[in-house]
């Protein structure tokens, strides 16, 4: 059997192979128009993320309780914040998994709304093109992934972004695991690229919400903690850009935490299904407002004005909510 070493040193060969075949040109975010139709204007939705278990883990559970809480609130979406198929994402476009984690899990009348969805590390870990294809949305019409794209929904703007491929160790310490690199390698290309693309939209946005949404955590109090990848490359963009919240999954937990340097609240709903790890990282100088290392996801509800986040654990509860305000002003 060929050592742990020996495999390393043969799949980097293949990634370099690989970059050889492959490019990135910057180029504008593929974008989605979202109207809200309902009288008092206001943007409802779900975040949840790390979830694709064929229902077991409790996925079911708290899939029931998302379709209540979508009733009660009408909700517009739902976002997917990652690692959509465990253990190593889809095996193809036809692959079972697909219907059996998704389509037969999230089956309340509220839940047949749009599912915007980010690749996790886990997606990368099979056909990562599989779920992006739209022969998935013709199985289920819910379905919409792509690496990364921009839904307007004109109270907000949400920029979803593909963090897997900033992360180092994926690459230098991919353990026992293939990642499906097709399209990404080289990845300075392609991480410059999409930064720049990135931060040129948010720029240009007059949106009075703006939303980042990505798989891995830039700041988190769980299990991963911080990307320090994030942390260098893609908070200083948000940052600069007046973005109101960075919301992902990744670690297994809800939480809730503020930026220390701007207003930026990062949010973590990873919870779908497997959870409470049972370790909390250090602060790091963060402002912890809430963790809750169980099951669960959240909800946000949008005005011009106010912004309403809910926690809900796996029964239902609320276990945590807060507030923001901003002030009303004419765009310049």
């Amino acid at each position: 059997m060929a050592s742990l070493e020996n495999k390393t040193m043969v799949l980097s060969l293949l990634v370099a192979l690989l970059g050889l075949f492959s490019y990135n040109i910057s180029a504008e975010l593929p974008r989605f128009e979202h109207n809200v139709s309902r009288g008092d204007g206001a943007l409802r939705f779900l975040v949840v993320g790390d979830w694709g278990r064929n229902g077991h883990f409790n996925q079911s559970e708290v899939a029931f309780q998302m379709g209540r809480i979508g009733e009660e609130l009408d909700i517009d979406f739902v976002i997917s914040t990652g690692d959509n198929f465990y253990d190593n994402g889809l095996k193809g476009e036809d692959d079972p998994n697909f219907v059996q984690s998704f389509t037969n899990v999230y089956t309340a009348t509220s839940l047949q709304k749009q599912w915007f969805s980010v690749l996790g590390n886990h997606d990368y870990r099979g056909d990562a093109l599989a779920q992006l294809s739209p022969v998935l949305r013709k199985i289920d019409r819910r379905w919409l992934c792509l690496r990364s794209f921009i839904v307007n929904t004109e109270i907000a703007e949400l920029f979803f972004v593909d963090t897997t491929p900033f992360v180092r160790d994926y690459f230098v310490n991919p353990e026992d695991h293939i990642y499906d690199w097709r399209n990404v390698i080289p990845t300075t290309r392609y991480t410059s690229s999409l930064l720049k693309d990135l931060e040129s939209a948010l720029k240009k946005s007059r949106a009075k919400w703006k939303i980042v949404v990505g798989h891995h955590a830039i700041r988190s109090v769980g299990h991963h903690g911080d990307t320090r990848e994030l942390v260098r490359s893609l908070l200083p963009i948000l940052r600069a850009n007046n973005v109101d919240f960075y919301m992902n999954g990744h670690d297994h937990c809800l939480e809730q935490l503020s930026d220390i340097k701007s207003p930026i609240q990062f949010v973590t709903s990873g919870a779908g299904s497997k959870a409470w790890r049972g370790d909390v990282k250090d602060l790091n100088g963060n402002d912890l407002k809430f963790f809750y290392d169980g099951q669960g996801f959240a909800s946000v509800r949008l005005t011009q004005s106010e912004a309403e986040i809910r926690f809900y654990d796996v029964l239902g509860r609320v276990i945590h909510s807060w507030n923001m305000s901003k002030m009303l002003h004419a765009d310049i």
